[in-house]
């Protein structure tokens, strides 16, 4: 069976090759269950919780003629979160001690450089989290009962991301895009859907205009804010120095919280665009249509959420009674453990669930700007031989890194 997708999704917003129907009224009953089992069970059902949270993600989405299923399970999570604290966090701790015994027995040379080896493995960890997180997720993931994969266990994959990292850093940072975009093509290029391999094949020098001005931005801000403040200071008197104080102020804090973060925000628009428009799997080609403004409201929205749960939160203190400092220092050096909890309580509760709101943004997000042109032979998508992990993304979750 064929089915005919030439031209499809590309350019046209009605012929779409993804779609996403779901509808956060019913997501908020399978949120508000998995933040009231998380409570009582002190955090552990939290891996079961992200498990429902993608069946329903996955279920609502529709790519082509059929929707999207995910069979992760919160054991597999759960089992890869206990595998992250026994080969990772366990060791570190440890080191610690061996690091600060090094120190006091006047080995402060062995001290340093098992501080930069443990610095390194974090670097190797980190590109083996994405690697392995991208992987399973993928192998998780059905359609028309067919699974991606990969039979790279990443392990070279860490090492390409530590030293392409470190290099990338070289020449005043200016090879950063070059890292980015190479790291993302070779883990792309190692994973398979089906019996096809994804081909990736994204150019860095188109997006250098974009990050020079995130580069360069910091830099003319404090220019002119110096330039403001000598002006000021040269134009004689008191009033004259603060108004150039005030204007250099306003540069560099401007420049840093405003112009900054949207350049920055640019940058990531092109450089997305450019990723998954050179994504291929066999005679399907994706595009990724979202630019800096979608990203921008994208951002605002998910920033809107958590400042209506803080203030939420606020008024339901104030109407409590507990949003108020005591008067009596006494009191404010031993506060009740009971106001504790209820502070502890009204905060993360609705923060708990505007997590999931805006995890299910982004998916929707992503989804409705996740486009595909081509045809697609059911006859010859056979299913994936490679091998499915046991353990979840543990090493992902605990880093709190994005999985693509």
């Amino acid at each position: 069976m064929t089915v005919k997708g030439a031209n499809m999704g590309i350019g046209t917003e009605e012929e779409t090759a993804f779609s996403f129907d779901g509808d956060w009224r019913e997501l908020a009953p399978i949120l508000f269950t998995n933040l009231m089992l998380s409570i009582v069970t002190l955090g552990f059902y939290r891996f079961w919780g992200i498990a429902r949270e993608r069946r329903y993600l996955w279920s609502k989405t529709r790519f082509i003629d059929d929707r999207l299923e995910w069979t992760g399970t919160g054991k597999e999570l759960f089992l890869g979160f206990l595998l992250v604290i026994a080969i990772l966090f366990v060791p570190l701790f440890l080191l610690q001690f061996v690091a600060q015994a090094l120190i006091l027995r006047g080995h402060a040379a062995f001290a340093g450089v098992l501080a930069l080896s443990v610095y390194l493995v974090f670097f190797y960890v980190a590109g083996l989290a994405i690697f392995r997180g991208l992987r399973y997720r993928l192998s998780r993931t059905h359609w028309h009962g067919i699974r991606g994969g990969s039979d790279d266990p990443g392990f070279g994959y860490g090492w390409s991301y530590t030293w392409k990292t470190i290099v990338g850093s070289f020449a005043l940072g200016l090879l950063i895009p070059w890292s980015m975009t190479s790291l993302w093509s070779e883990r792309w290029n190692r994973m398979s859907f089906g019996p096809h391999n994804f081909e990736s094949g994204p150019e860095w020098g188109g997006l250098m205009r974009r990050f020079l001005l995130c580069y360069l931005a910091p830099i003319v801000a404090l220019i002119a804010g110096i330039a403001a403040a000598i002006a000021g200071a040269a134009s004689g008197g008191s009033s004259g120095g603060i108004a150039g104080g005030a204007v250099a102020v306003v540069l560099v804090l401007g420049s840093l919280y405003i112009v900054l973060p949207l350049l920055a925000l640019a940058y990531y628009a092109a450089f997305f665009r450019e990723m998954i428009g050179t994504l291929s799997l066999s005679t399907l080609n994706f595009h990724f249509s979202a630019r800096t403004k979608d990203w921008l409201l994208l951002m605002l929205g998910n920033i809107g959420l958590y400042v209506l749960v803080f203030a939420l939160a606020l008024i339901v203190a104030s109407m409590l009674g507990i949003a108020v400092l005591p008067k009596d220092p006494q009191a404010m050096a031993h506060p009740p453990i009971a106001t504790f909890a209820i502070i502890a309580l009204i905060v993360a509760i609705p923060l708990g669930l505007v997590g999931g709101f805006v995890r299910y943004r982004n998916w929707h997000f992503f989804i409705r700007h996740l486009e595909a042109g081509g045809e697609i032979d059911l006859v010859t998508l056979t299913q994936s031989s490679t091998p499915e992990p046991r353990q979840g993304e543990g090493l992902l979750d605990a880093l709190d890194m994005g999985g693509f």
